[in-house]
């Protein structure tokens, strides 16, 4: 089997965790990793890395993430979504007029309180081992940015919205702050997430269907290229003696190699299209310095 990545539409169900632990056991393989947690009743892409390409999973360029989700106005839960205990309950008298107007109110930079049902650490401890407690602490606020959030449907107090928004949002506390500005509450009944590090549910394989490609010996057929996701970065390309050097960990001189300058990290690739790694250009030393490696260090 070799690296990349298999995107995996997680299950209703499920923690994150839970399904990297099945993949463990269906594909024989322990180094995986993956990008972007979801709660357990959100289902969608998850990318999962596989072998070398796990080293990708905190040097990712593109973190945005896309997601359809349902709201429930008049509710408000401790966890802002349906799986928590009603604290609750207001009449809905808004109009879809109104409604629109208060998720459109939500686009743009902004600062989110995270919720006390979610895996953000204060002092070392995650917040929901803190809510499970029945224990309420002072969090600090964080800066997101939402870039879109378009209304898909209303039907009666139910909402269904996309959002595309940047990492460390939190699309069931953006919904539960519309029902506030509207005077009603909300909780999230529904999430599915439509687009992570560059992946969308076209690229995603169900449990199921992993299963059944490893037991037909066909895994190889649909694990991606890890250099996919950082597809957005400039390239180059590496003469074969600069790839060998390269791939030993030596600084290469980035001006005579005659690469363009650049504030954002490097694709770096052999003269074969071997993808060999991410770098990024030392200005004051001129040279070309690694971040990762994902091609397999050169032998003397």
């Amino acid at each position: 089997m070799r690296d990349g990545v298999l995107c995996i539409d997680k299950p209703s169900g499920h923690t994150s965790f839970d399904v990297i632990a099945r993949m463990r056991g269906i594909l024989k393989t322990r180094k995986l990793g993956h990008a972007g947690t979801l709660d357990p009743m959100a289902t969608g892409v998850l990318p999962v890395f596989i072998g070398r390409a796990t080293k990708a999973c905190d040097i990712l360029p593109n973190q945005d993430k896309r997601y359809q989700a349902t709201f429930r106005l008049g509710i408000t839960t401790d966890t802002q979504d349906s799986t928590g205990t009603i604290l609750r309950t207001r009449p809905v008298t808004v109009g879809e007029e109104e409604i629109r107007r208060a998720v459109a109110a939500f686009v743009g930079e902004q600062q989110q309180l995270p919720p006390m049902y979610s895996a953000v650490r204060v002092d070392g401890v995650h917040l929901y081992d803190l809510a499970r407690e029945g224990r309420e602490v002072e969090r600090q606020a964080r800066q997101i940015t939402v870039y879109s959030m378009e209304v898909l449907d209303i039907r009666g107090d139910q909402v269904t919205v996309e959002v595309h928004c940047s990492k460390g949002s939190y699309v069931r506390t953006l919904c539960n702050d519309i029902g506030e500005r509207l005077g009603c509450g909300a909780a999230l009944t529904a999430l599915r997430r439509t687009m992570a590090a560059g992946y969308t549910l076209k690229d995603a394989l169900t449990l199921e269907q992993l299963t059944r490609i490893m037991e037909e010996g066909r895994v190889d057929d649909y694990i991606l290229p890890v250099d996919k996701v950082f597809e957005t970065l400039p390239a180059i390309t590496l003469s074969e003696k600069a790839g060998r050097l390269y791939k030993n960990g030596v600084k290469l001189d980035y001006r005579r190699l005659r690469v363009e300058e650049t504030d954002q990290d490097i694709r770096v690739y052999g003269r074969d299209g071997t993808f060999l790694g991410v770098s990024y250009l030392d200005r004051e030393s001129g040279e070309l310095r690694l971040r990762k490696l994902f091609s397999i260090i050169q032998e003397n």
